[in-house]
């Protein structure tokens, strides 16, 4: 349920509600909006009769029940949007984000060379693995620490946040040292306790969805993030497992639109994982903005045909380039800036 909030409430009258909760061991979230300032009230068991207690207090407008199973995810709770802020770079909000950069990082070379170039035509953040989850155990799975060093190198030259996924729980601190936003990837979106981790550290999370992930599992898990009271969450679409063999997953536009609906948080699409050619890519990338998605996030390799991994998804830098005119062209009819 929802507590909404008189918009002269005071902050006593605030703390009196909270408090009232925890004596039911119920948590509060606090959201304050420009129009209206709402608790949003989560656990395991509210007493039948709690609503009508709050409507008795002071500065409460009314209480609403959240009809969906994910609480602080919905717009029932948050109707404007939510906007991430990374460095100078704002997802969400009208705001665009182009996050650009390979698969893996394989070495200094490859790196910096890819951030110079993803910068130039105008990228705003980095994205590169150094912990790489792969369906082989025989495939390379990246530099690790070494592989963050490189990327803070990278950002260190260009100014691009880092984007990179970090893979266990015991991994969280040490990817945190280097990264500005922590990429849960698609096999690990159920890994609860990984998730309720990186909520933890308040920083920005980038959530992908599972392979065969339904929406409301997707949006049930950026709740485990928000739940640790981190609302830094972007949500990532990057293709459903289907009997499609054509592609190497399937692109799941409806996703967007129907994840804007009923949540808050920004959502971005990655169609190099969504399609696995990278000559669907720049298709795919102006219909996901088409389609209101807060931003893409895109694999970019200076010699693809020679990448570790996910070569053939990967666009080359000229690629990218010429990719960047469309979609600020495509951004500007819906509204989009970056």
């Amino acid at each position: 349920m929802i507590v909404v909030m008189q918009t002269d409430s005071t902050p006593g009258q605030i703390e009196a509600v909270l408090n009232r909760l925890r004596e039911h061991n119920l948590r509060g979230h606090l959201t304050v909006g420009e129009e209206r300032t709402v608790i949003a009230v989560v656990g395991a068991a509210i007493p039948p009769t709690l609503r009508e207690e709050l409507e008795h207090f002071a500065g409460v407008k009314e209480t609403l029940r959240i009809t969906q199973p994910y609480k602080l995810v919905s717009r029932e709770v948050k109707p404007s949007d939510t906007v991430v802020t990374v460095g100078d770079v704002k997802v969400g909000g009208g705001h665009l984000a182009i996050i650009a950069g390979p698969c893996s990082v394989e070495s200094e070379e490859q790196i910096m060379a890819t951030a110079r170039a993803v910068r130039e035509a105008g990228a705003n953040m980095l994205r590169g693995g150094a912990f790489k989850p792969r369906s082989s155990p025989y495939s390379f799975r990246g530099l690790g620490e070494v592989g963050l060093q490189l990327l803070a190198q990278a950002r260190a030259e260009t100014g691009l946040p880092i984007v990179t996924e970090v893979m266990t729980p015991a991994d969280v601190d040490l990817v945190a040292r280097y990264a500005d936003v922590l990429q849960i990837g698609a096999r690990n979106m159920q890994n609860y306790q990984l998730l309720e981790e990186v909520g933890r550290t308040g920083m920005p999370v980038l959530l992908k969805r599972g392979l065969s992930a339904t929406i409301e599992e997707w949006l049930l898990s950026a709740e485990y993030i928000i739940a640790q009271g981190n609302p830094n969450v972007i949500l990532c679409e990057r293709g459903i497992r289907t009997f499609e063999t054509a592609t190497r997953n399937t692109l799941d536009l409806n996703a967007v639109a129907v994840a804007r609906k009923r949540s808050h948080l920004p959502v971005i699409v990655d169609p190099s994982h969504g399609t696995g050619k990278w000559y669907l890519v720049p298709p795919l990338t102006l219909a996901a903005i088409a389609a209101g998605a807060d931003g893409v996030i895109i694999e970019v390799h200076p010699d693809p045909d020679r990448a570790k991994s996910d070569g053939g998804q990967s666009l080359n830098p000229e690629n990218f380039m010429g990719l960047v005119p469309q979609m600020r062209a495509i951004a500007k009819v819906v509204g989009k800036t970056w």
